[in-house]
């Protein structure tokens, strides 16, 4: 008889604990559908989100999960996801040979070459002390200075610098008041296209580039003692090679040459350290050259669409719905991504990189860096999610990964597409369901 109590009792234990954790799932949807449901500002434009348990492997909640969104900045981590399979611990700064006396070199797209932020010297250190005569052969690249679906009047602008084979400091110029008052640009080697123009009469002291060329313009105004500007400039073969003898103080020739099988590889910076500095300031430059350096790796030429369609074959031909990708950054009008299929990207993300803490490090985190910094606010000191913005005029989206107080890990994707309010009450509106999520879940 006691035998037969015992298993009546561990058969009502065991279905009182199926009734919890399906009552637990059912609360967690009814949760989260309440708080899209009252939400006013998620109602006025097109919504998606998909929130995934990646502890017990099943989603959550999802809504518009499966429709087609414009996702900015949320690219990158398309691009990021390729790097990690195509690409080292170490980013390939350049190809080369020597014969006798002569050092002939092939860019790889690498956007750490003296980058701003990154400043990567082992590849100009190799060149400046190589003792060889340098000769750099160019026409790898394939595609043109801009992406495909980018904003032709956004080329002035800092974050759209033009694309090409061996970009140098960003492929931007940098414009401040000198200490006699005067304009100064940097690589110097500009100053010479610096041009006053007293018919250009902007509101307050500017300057811009002619599209089709380096002439710098500004006004005939005082330059004042905090100005700094940041433009792209125009990028040729010519200038690349003028800019490269400028900073190795020694002659570079341009040459044509084809790139020869055996050619050896020159690495610049640690792979993770380039990936934090697009990811966290969503720095488009890196992005871009990143795809680039795959191309460049897997191809021999430097070709975005060869990549692309590459990664889409072989790496992410499992996501639920197919994802149209146009660029390395985001910057394109012609990306089109699903909540659900960004959800998938960043499990898969996660099981190649094996380790959370690193790729959380990689992450802009709320209330630390990146651009989420002020977004959210810690809990306790410690960050609870880490995720790539995207923005663009009426776009807004974060997707990435929350850990909850109850220690549970999530991914999710929370796009909004064609708002008319500012992007300031979309965002606020999204930290606030993220961090109910991370309070009660």
């Amino acid at each position: 008889m006691k035998g037969k109590v015992l298993i009546i009792a561990c058969f009502a234990a065991f279905f009182l604990t199926l009734t919890n954790i399906a009552q637990a799932g059912h609360i967690t949807r009814h949760q989260i559908k309440k708080l899209f449901k009252h939400s006013l500002i998620v109602k006025d434009h097109f919504t998606g989100f998909a929130l995934y348990d990646m502890d017990e492997k099943y989603m959550v909640y999802e809504l518009n999960s499966g429709k087609y969104f414009t996702p900015a900045s949320n690219t990158k981590l398309f691009t990021f996801y390729t790097c990690l399979r195509m690409l080292g611990d170490s980013i390939p700064a350049f190809k080369y040979v020597i014969h006798g006396d002569s050092l002939i070199f092939w860019g790889t797209g690498d956007p750490s070459f003296l980058q701003t932020g990154l400043k990567a010297t082992n590849g100009f250190n190799f060149l400046e002390n190589s003792g060889k005569k340098l000769y750099w052969s160019s026409g790898l690249y394939q595609n043109d200075m801009f992406g495909s679906g980018w904003a032709w009047n956004d080329y002035n602008d800092y974050y759209q610098a033009e694309i090409n084979e061996f970009p140098i400091e960003d492929n931007v110029a940098v414009l401040s008041a000198g200490k006699d008052g005067k304009l100064q640009i940097s690589p110097a080697i500009l100053s010479m296209y610096l041009k006053c123009d007293s018919s250009y009469k902007p509101t307050r002291f500017r300057v811009t580039r002619d599209m089709l060329s380096n002439t710098f313009i500004y006004p005939a105004m005082p330059v004042p003692a905090n100005f700094h500007q940041e433009i792209p400039w125009k990028v040729s073969t010519t200038l690349t090679a003028s800019l490269l003898q400028d900073t190795l103080k020694k002659p570079v020739i341009e040459v044509h040459l084809p790139l020869p099988a055996d050619a050896k590889v020159v690495y610049d910076d640690n792979a993770d350290t380039v990936y934090r500095h697009m990811l966290q300031p969503s720095d488009n430059f890196i992005a871009e050259q990143l795809l680039l350096v795959c191309s460049s790796a897997k191809f021999g030429v430097l070709n975005t669409d060869s990549v692309i369609n590459y990664s889409k074959k072989n790496f992410l031909n499992d996501l639920p719905d197919e994802p149209q990708w146009a660029d390395g950054s985001g910057l394109s009008r012609f990306n089109l991504f699903t909540p659900r299929s960004i959800v998938t990207l960043l499990c898969k993300i996660s099981n190649q990189m094996k380790n959370d803490s690193l790729l959380h490090s990689l992450m802009p985190a709320g209330g630390v860096i990146g651009t989420i910094r002020s977004a959210y606010k810690t809990d306790n000191g410690q960050p609870f999610v880490w995720a790539k913005t995207g923005t663009l005029m009426n776009v807004h989206n974060e997707s990435g990964y929350i850990v909850t107080r109850k220690g549970r890990h999530l991914a999710f994707s929370f796009m909004n597409n064609n708002f008319t309010r500012p992007s300031r009450e979309i965002r606020d509106e999204m930290v606030r369901i993220i961090t109910y999520i991370h309070d009660n879940y």
